[in-house]
This record gives structure tokens, C-alpha cells and sequence, in this order.
């Protein structure tokens, strides 16, 4: 039902954009049909108005040099050429007498009394309105010397004829016009609006089947539309990355709190039946121990998880890197002289980075205490810091069992344990939170390490975040 809702939706969307496209088509064409039209009509009125003033500017010089017989030779002449079609000459003498009239054929059974008006008898130019075939008819008149009134009429009839032609076909080459823009909108409606259309189906059937592995179909182009495909893949891709990663992070969990929370239940029981308040008291110890180990493990998900989504608020301020060593130093020097581990920073005090001071601690911490963990008796710890041609870094190298190759791509993983560690106590969780930190500071980690031969996690912040 929803599906059957979302196509007649899209097709009444594409519907009102060929319709709109169509419209604004054929208004651009009638627009440019009308200006066509006017400007060709005032063309022809302007050659016809021309060839007018130049017969009867002919014709009345014509009959003041060699008069009436002049006249009638030089109209007989352009009637032989083709150049008296639909032409009126009229000649009237002092008294108002017409001394030559001549029009064009079929003309001398109609009530000619209209070129006797005012109008059309002052010298000059003017227009009749209703001459015998309902054209507009131009009259020109010019007065001679000795007061004789010339005057050359023509009608606009082959001029209407041509004219009414243009709009018979105009209006055809309109209507041909108006049924290519509606189809040729849609076909372009149809072409433009495919890849919403690929993305509503993505989208559509994510929704439907909960598969985040399905992507935008894309083209070649450069079009707006594909880069929104591209960056709609894009965060798909990302979504699916956050979701598998929250999807494995979870079984992890699972997994590794079942461990403590069965043993804190042990411990709980075995207290509550011994009975005795010195059983009690060490149950409760133990207790608090797992409770820790379990708030621990979450807090440390969550500041990671907060890293990886871009919301761990970071109080960026200069730090200066080998206070920040040293205080993590600190932490395990006593763990190390255990184990006679020899642990020794080697990082100039006057090297200063941009980030958030706490942060940066828990990365320095989480490094030196994988290293003291996972390094032999006698071993050797060494922390080197200084600026590189990309920014500052940081390396701990230790001589410690060293990692398997198979396994170095999953050390940064939340919750992974090799299996040469498994046996060591810890939550897997510090080098996953090393690189989410770094990362949010805009810098990189790295690890290079051989099984028994140690190995060395570098830290290289972004030279922006030097000082």
C-alpha cells in the first residue's frame, strides 16, 4: 500500500514538473510568436507606407512638370510593371473637381464619397478605416503650387492577406510547439527526476528489508543529483561501519561481562552461605572488585564510542607532552620495578602539543600500562616524543612478547584479545581507546611489532596541534 502511495506520489510530482515545464515553453513561444508578429507587421506597414510616399512623391512632380498626360503615361508605365496593384490615384483642380481618378478594378461600383473627407483631402498622411473590402486604406495627398490636390490611396488588403497567413500559421507551429514541450517535459522530467527515484528506492527498500548493503545506482555525470547518490552512499557506508562495529561491540560485551557478573554472583552466594562476617567482608571485596571491572569496561565502551561519533567535547589547550609522560609514568613506575622493568621517558620539556590534557593522559596511560603488562622480567620500556615533518609524535616501544602479524589489523579493535594475552587480566579495551582519542584530535597511531621482539605503538599528532 505504502509503495503503491510513493509512485502515484512521484508520478503526480513529475505530472505538475512536465506541466510547469510545458507551460513555461509554450509561453516563451507564443511570446516570441506575438513579437515576431508585431515587428513583421510593422516592417511591412513601413514598405508599404514607403513605397506609397515615393509613387505619389513621383506622380505629383510627374504632374506639375508635364501634367495630366505626364501622369497618365508615367501610371500606365508602373501598371505595365506590375507596380499599380490595388493603387487609387485621384486629381483635383482648384475647384475641388476631379480632374483623373483611377483604382483598382472592380472598384468604381462602390461609394468612393470617403476620400472627400476632411482627413483624406489635407495635405499629408492618414488612414481610413473603412474603405469598400474593410482594409485599411492609406491615403497620402500632397498640394501643388497652384493649389491642385494629388492624392495616391493604397489599401492594406495583401498586406492583412500575408499577415492572417502568419497567424494561420503561427498558430499551427504553436500547437505543434505545445505537444512537443508536453511531451518532451516529460520525457525530461522523467530523465531528470531517475536518480530520486533510484534514491527513494534505496531508501524504500533499507526500510523495508533493514539491509543497509543496498546503494544508490550511479552515473558518469557531475550533476547535483549523482553527487547527492555519492554522498547518500557515502553515509550509508558510514551507517553500516557504525552499525556493524555497535553490533560486534555488543556481542563483545556480552560476552566479556558475562564473565564478571557470573563471578560476582559467585562471590555474593559463597558469602551469604558461609555465614560468618569474616567470609561476608572478603565476599564483599571481591564483590566491589568485579562491580568495578564492570563500570570500568562501560565507561571506557562509552568514552570510545563518544570519540568514534565526533561528540567527546575536547578542552583544547598547550599541553606540554613529558608533564603528560611523566605523570603516566608515575602511575606504573611501581608495576615496572616489580618486573624490573627498566622504564625511561625520553621526551623534551619543551615540546608542546594542542588537545585536551585529560585525554591525552589516558592515551599515554593506556600505552605505558599495555606496555608493562605485556613486557617480560628485565625488560625495557622506552618513550621517545619529538616533531615530525607532519606534526608530533609520540612512541613506546617496549621488548616485551611482541604481537602476532595475524593479529596487528584487530589490536585497535574494541574488546579484541589476542590469544597470547588471554591469560593476562584486562578489558581489551585501552589501545581501541587510544586510537579513538587520537583520532579525535585529528591525528593517527601506528604499531609495529615481531612476536618476541617487542613492540612499538606511535602516536602522531597533526602539526596544527603543534606549538
Amino acid at each position: 500500500m505504502s509503495s503503491r502511495v510513493n509512485e502515484s506520489i512521484g508520478r503526480a510530482f513529475a505530472l505538475r514538473l512536465g506541466l510547469w515545464y510545458a507551460a513555461l515553453f509554450v509561453a516563451s513561444a507564443v511570446t516570441l510568436s506575438v513579437a515576431t508578429y508585431a515587428l513583421l507587421a510593422r516592417a511591412l506597414a513601413a514598405q508599404d507606407h514607403d513605397a506609397l510616399a515615393s509613387m505619389l512623391s513621383r506622380y505629383a512632380v510627374e504632374y506639375q512638370d508635364e501634367g495630366l498626360n505626364g501622369l497618365q503615361t508615367m501610371i500606365t508605365a508602373d501598371a505595365g510593371q506590375g507596380r499599380h496593384e490595388r493603387l487609387l490615384v485621384r486629381v483635383m483642380n482648384q475647384r475641388t473637381e476631379v480632374v483623373y481618378f483611377t483604382a483598382p478594378p472592380g472598384w468604381g461600383a462602390f461609394d468612393l464619397s470617403w476620400l472627400d473627407r476632411p482627413a483624406a483631402r489635407r495635405s499629408g498622411w492618414t488612414t481610413i478605416d473603412s474603405p469598400p473590402d474593410g482594409a485599411v486604406f492609406e491615403v497620402g495627398t500632397a498640394m501643388l503650387d497652384d493649389g491642385i490636390l494629388v492624392q495616391v490611396g493604397r489599401s492594406s488588403h495583401v498586406r492583412d492577406e500575408l499577415l492572417a497567413n502568419f497567424r494561420a500559421r503561427g498558430l499551427q507551429v504553436l500547437a505543434l510547439i505545445a505537444v512537443a514541450a508536453v511531451a518532451g517535459g516529460f520525457l525530461i522530467t522523467r530523465a531528470g527526476l531517475a536518480p530520486l527515484r533510484a534514491l527513494e528506492s534505496t531508501v524504500r527498500s533499507i526500510l523495508r528489508t533493514g539491509q543497509l548493503d543496498a546503494r544508490v545506482p550511479l552515473t558518469h555525470s557531475s550533476d547535483p543529483l549523482n553527487e547527492l547518490g555519492t554522498r547518500v552512499n557515502e553515509m550509508l557506508g558510514r551507517i553500516q561501519a557504525l552499525v556493524v562495529g555497535m553490533r560486534g561491540a555488543l556481542d563483545n560485551v556480552a560476552h566479556d561481562l558475562r564473565t564478571p557478573l557470573t563471578r560476582f554472583r559467585n562471590v555474593a552466594e559463597s558469602a551469604l552461605v558461609a555465614g560468618n562476617p569474616e567470609s561476608m567482608r572478603e565476599g564483599l571485596a571481591h564483590a566491589l572488585e568485579e562491580a568495578d571491572r564492570v563500570s570500568a569496561t562501560l565507561t571506557a565502551l562509552m568514552d570510545i564510542s563518544e570519540a568514534e561519533t565526533g561528540t567527546m567535547v575536547l578542552a583544547r589547550e598547550p599541553v606540554h607532552l613529558a608533564s603528560v609522560v611523566d605523570e603516566a609514568v608515575s602511575l606504573y613506575a611501581d608495576e615496572a620495578d616489580d618486573k624490573a622493568i627498566t622504564l625511561q621517558s625520553h621526551v623534551p620539556s619543551a615540546l608542546q602539543v594542542v588537545g585536551d590534557r585529560t585525554r591525552l593522559r589516558q592515551v599515554c596511560a593506556n600505552l605505558v600500562e599495555n606496555a608493562v603488562k605485556y613486557t617480560e622480567r628485565g625488560g625495557r620500556i622506552d618513550i621517545d616524543a619529538g616533531p615530525t615533518g607532519d606534526g608530533v609524535s609520540l612512541t613506546v616501544r617496549d621488548t616485551g612478547i611482541g604481537i602476532d602479524p595475524a593479529d596487528i589489523p584487530h589490536v585497535w579493535d574494541r574488546l579484541y584479545r589476542a590469544d597470547a594475552s588471554r591469560t593476562t587480566r584486562g578489558l581489551g579495551l585501552g589501545l581501541s581507546l587510544v586510537k579513538a582519542v587520537v583520532v579525535a584530535h585529528g591525528g593517527r597511531v601506528d604499531v609495529a611489532s615481531m612476536p618476541g621482539q617487542g613492540s612499538s605503538f606511535t602516536v602522531v599528532l597533526p602539526a596544527s596541534a603543534r606549538t
